[in-house]
């Protein structure tokens, strides 16, 4: 009964807040203006009594991830990839006393999103946005690349994420979708990979039949913009009758996969995700995974949905395309819009409830979980929120993430626990402060005392554009001062 109440009370909530909605406009987080270099000051960022923050590592470029060799060192992945098409050289650092000390360096576009430590190695997710993605493994002595596992579904919207190492042995990782919500669309033009990839769609991992919806819009491929039919799962301008069967493949779009250390693989874990980006498995030994839900944008806009944090079933379905948060992404219409049709005649599973919520937009990414009483609050979920790309996702009144929160996954409750002073919550650009821009990831150290949070860096949107700001990325370190 709680979860169907949950779901009624939420759609109820959509509608009612429309309204307001549709009168203001566009207010997010990254429209500011940036002159270099970032200033950074630590008494800039809001922590709870007791604890206090520090920079770590500062001048890094487009940072994603942390890990912690056998002997407690850190080290550092650089992506190599930013929305914006920024294409440099992903990297692997150590951080060292006297600065970062290149250890590895990649060779395709990048995002490397993620790194975990397992047995003498690093594993990465490599994202590859030109080739398809891939699992790396890295000596962190020779600096030596390589591959678990490539070809992964990766270059459309979302990419390869996490990994993660799991108590079974095995390397979990995610894997984005390639469109908002099923249908490749115009804005895929604009996120630079439908001229890249036109035959590029969604697969699913299982099969799936569909209901025969099919899209209309211009066709930015050719000159004269012509008008082009395109169904769910499709490459673009391809329609679909209902009926159709679409094959289920592995690997897949929007899934949870893991592959053997050795390169055995890859198994499915779960599916039905839309960008499951971060992944830690819980004291007990549960996978959490977080979720970026759908945006108001492309063939088939969705308005309203935040983000979530799923405590993982194997083999279970999670919804997308049609469910969001185990609603019906029928009922988050855009304000003023037709309701997104239905894609799919069957679904595949009654998908769960989430774990937690976050604010739309909020942009959820890393979390890691406390294990030390040093620190304090052992079982909760430390969370990173890179905060919102508005407008190009859709409208924002206010900015929304930009901070780390802390989940008590018993309850489901979010509290914040590090975000900037101030009266709103903004990345520092924005506020003109040295406080936090866009936390990425988190990760504690092995003895569970320090919570160091990745920073991606300076990131502003303007209008359709997406302008990231190399060398602005921080590691950041909160420890409790009573530990310290």
């Amino acid at each position: 009964m709680r979860s169907v109440l949950g779901r009624v009370h939420a759609a109820i909530l959509v509608v009612a807040l429309t309204g307001c909605y549709g009168m203001r406009g566009s207010s997010g987080g990254g429209v500011a203006r940036f002159e270099p270099p970032r200033p950074l000051q630590p008494g800039d960022v809001a922590v709870p009594g007791g604890y206090q923050i520090e920079v770590v590592a500062s001048g890094l470029t487009f940072p994603t991830g942390i890990a912690f060799d056998a002997d407690g060192r850190p080290y550092v992945v650089e992506s190599g990839y930013s929305y914006g098409e920024v294409v440099l050289t992903p990297r692997l650092l150590r951080l060292d006393a006297s600065g970062p000390v290149v250890v590895a360096e990649g060779e395709g576009g990048g995002p490397w999103n993620g790194i975990d430590y397992l047995d003498g190695g690093f594993f990465v997710a490599d994202g590859d946005h030109l080739d398809g993605g891939s699992i790396l493994r890295i000596d962190p002595g020779s600096g030596s690349i390589s591959v678990l596992i490539d070809g992964l579904p990766s270059l459309g919207d979302h990419h390869t994420n996490g990994p993660v190492a799991g108590p079974d042995g095995w390397i979990y990782f995610g894997q984005g979708t390639a469109t908002n919500s099923g249908i490749v669309g115009p804005d895929n033009y604009d996120f630079g990979w439908l001229q890249r990839a036109p035959d590029f769609h969604d697969i699913p991992c299982r099969d799936v039949t569909l209901a025969g919806r099919n899209m209309v819009s211009p066709n930015p491929l050719t000159a004269a913009r012509d008008e082009v039919s395109t169904g769910a799962f499709v490459p673009f301008g391809t329609s679909t009758h209902q009926g159709q069967v679409i094959s289920g493949e592995v690997p897949c779009s929007g899934a949870i996969l893991r592959v053997h250390p050795n390169g055995s693989g890859p198994e499915l874990v779960a599916w039905g995700l839309r960008n499951p980006f971060g992944l830690a498995f819980g004291p007990d030994g549960r996978l959490f995974v977080t979720d970026n839900s759908y945006d108001d944008r492309g063939s088939r806009p969705a308005w309203g949905t935040g983000d979530y944090l799923w405590d993982i079933e194997e083999g279970r379905w999670y919804g997308w395309p049609e469910f969001a948060g185990g609603v019906p992404i029928r009922v988050f219409d855009p304000p003023g819009e037709r309701a997104p049709i239905t894609l799919l005649a069957e679904m595949p599973d009654d998908p769960p409830d989430p774990i937690a919520h976050f604010a739309v937009h909020s942009s959820t990414t890393g979390l890691d979980f406390s294990r030390s009483p040093e620190f304090g609050f052992v079982g909760d979920a430390f969370v990173a929120q890179f905060g919102d790309m508005a407008p190009g996702v859709g409208k924002v009144l206010a900015p929304v993430g930009f901070r780390v929160v802390r989940v008590d996954v018993s309850t489901g409750t979010v509290y914040g626990f590090a975000e900037n002073r101030g009266k709103r919550r903004q990345p520092a650009s924005r506020a003109k402060s040295g406080g936090l821009e866009r936390p990425i990831a988190v990760r504690f150290s092995p003895d569970g005392t320090e919570l160091y949070v990745v920073d991606f860096g300076v990131l502003t949107t303007r209008g359709g554009s997406v302008e990231p700001w190399p060398e602005t990325g921080v590691v950041w370190k909160i420890t409790r001062e009573a530990a310290r």
